[in-house]
């Protein structure tokens, strides 16, 4: 599903709430949810077709580990942005997203997360160290997810890598903001298959 679609659906389902809110008694203010879309990777290249991947849940700082989309602003101060959250934990929307990735690019022998019962040769431990937007001489969505491939077998790491994306935003509002962090995290991570397979 596009990020449009994805977004077009959550607003729905935040419209159907403020209809509900209308009701004689009244109710809480209605709050629009998104999503992350999986973003678009190429089924060509190397594989590793006897490799079983675990996507582990990333890590993060506690503003970062919540449904909150988190403002900085230019004098360093941290903001929760009112009306509009993601549609689960930061984290977990992110380990879903980055296990799509993986699976829809055809290149290893199994993905999965937790608990699916996988043979594990190597886990992709990820933490988010950024997944915000900077305001204040031209607003930006900063995404920066620091990666290590875990040899499930041995304990060793074999690599990690930092990646990064900073991309403008269009517009104002929770819309907007959760569209520009999407193609941030797209863009951040638009090569981490590839270098996940020339690692192993």
């Amino acid at each position: 599903m596009s990020t449009k679609a994805r977004i077009s659906a959550l607003l729905l389902m935040g419209a159907t709430l403020s209809a509900c809110a209308a009701l004689p008694g009244g109710g809480p203010a209605p709050v629009d949810a998104f999503d992350l879309s999986t973003p678009r990777v190429a089924d060509s290249g190397r594989r590793v077709s006897r490799t079983q991947l675990l996507i582990t849940e990333p890590t993060a700082i506690k503003v970062l580990d919540g449904q909150d989309i988190v403002i900085r602003t230019g004098s360093g101060a941290i903001q929760l942005l009112g009306g509009a959250r993601w549609a689960d934990r930061l984290p977990r929307v992110v380990q879903s997203r980055l296990a799509d990735l993986f699976q829809r690019s055809g290149r290893f022998g199994g993905v999965g997360k937790p608990g699916e019962g996988l043979a594990i040769d190597y886990q992709l431990l990820a933490d988010l160290r950024a997944f915000d937007i900077r305001v204040g001489g031209g607003d930006r969505a900063e995404v920066e997810i620091f990666v290590r491939l875990l040899n499930d077998r041995t304990g060793v790491v074999r690599a990690s890598r930092t990646f990064t994306a900073s991309v403008p935003v269009q517009g104002k509002g929770g819309q907007a903001y959760a569209s520009a962090l999407d193609r941030a995290f797209a863009a951040a991570v638009s090569d981490l298959v590839d270098w996940t397979v020339s690692q192993i």
